[in-house]
């Protein structure tokens, strides 16, 4: 019974309009008196931030506050994948014969995450990474590898909660939530890094000014509130860092394995 109070209770609330809501309230000027008692409420390290606080305009520009310089150390191997982002890691594993195995107690499969795409067929024996970021996150994306940046797709889908109840008892929400797909192409193959929208993100976009050819650690896009990031590598180009599993938290940046030619 109480299960599916939530569910239903989760479904009412999972609607583009209330997202939309939130997001104008973030947005106003009126929302600066609140972000002191965010910082305090979620224990954020307001010297990490490029501005002080009181400089903030809005709450929803602290949301998407850029860092201090060298906040956020790249890591310098010349083969390193990068994490995109602060986060949690909720899933990870290699994808089998197409599918992404116990996600949070389900399997998702590449093509449906990626939406059809021809090139999901790159990933079906690939790794994957399902990176969660919580409203106290950094809510920049950054490019995990240098490379070329050869296709981008914006896929419509709904914005339920990609919290843990969410992801365990709502259906298959990676691949029905809205999402902003990004391919890389760099010197051993491809990655993809899926952007997946949620309940009171208002917005996924890139940076301003992005360009084709992008730097590791680059800015890429950003989440205006927290939401989650699937990270896809090549089949046969990947090899992940000993010791990372399921619940770890990982800061942008920081090496997640090492791509490497045919394994």
């Amino acid at each position: 019974m109480r299960k599916a109070l939530f569910l239903l209770m989760t479904e009412l609330s999972s609607r583009k309009w209330i997202s939309r809501l939130a997001g104008k309230i973030a947005k106003a000027s009126f929302s600066r008196r609140w972000i002191g008692t965010f910082v305090r409420l979620y224990g954020i390290d307001p010297l990490e931030a490029e501005k002080a606080v009181d400089e903030y305009a809005s709450l929803n520009e602290f949301f998407t506050r850029r860092l201090a310089p060298g906040a956020r150390p790249i890591d310098e191997h010349p083969e390193a994948l990068v994490s995109p982002v602060d986060a949690r890691i909720a899933g990870m594993g290699k994808i089998r014969d197409g599918l992404l195995i116990n996600v949070k107690g389900q399997d998702y499969t590449v093509e449906e995450l990626l939406n059809r795409s021809p090139r999901a067929v790159n990933y079906r024996g690939g790794f994957f990474f399902v990176l969660y970021l919580s409203p106290a996150d950094y809510h920049r994306i950054h490019s995990p590898v240098a490379g070329k940046l050869v296709e981008s797709e914006h896929i419509p889908g709904t914005v339920y909660p990609v919290h843990d109840f969410g992801m365990r008892h709502m259906r298959k929400i990676l691949s029905r939530n809205e999402r902003l797909v990004t391919y890389i192409r760099h010197e051993l193959g491809e990655i993809a890094v899926v952007k997946i929208g949620a309940m009171n993100v208002n917005g996924i976009r890139y940076a301003d000014g992005l360009s084709d050819r992008l730097e590791r650690g680059g800015e890429l896009a950003m989440f205006e509130f927290g939401s989650t990031v699937v990270l896809l590598t090549q089949t046969g180009t990947f090899e992940p860092r000993e010791g990372l599993a399921e619940g770890h938290k990982v800061r942008m940046g920081e090496r997640l394995g090492l791509l490497r030619k045919e394994l």
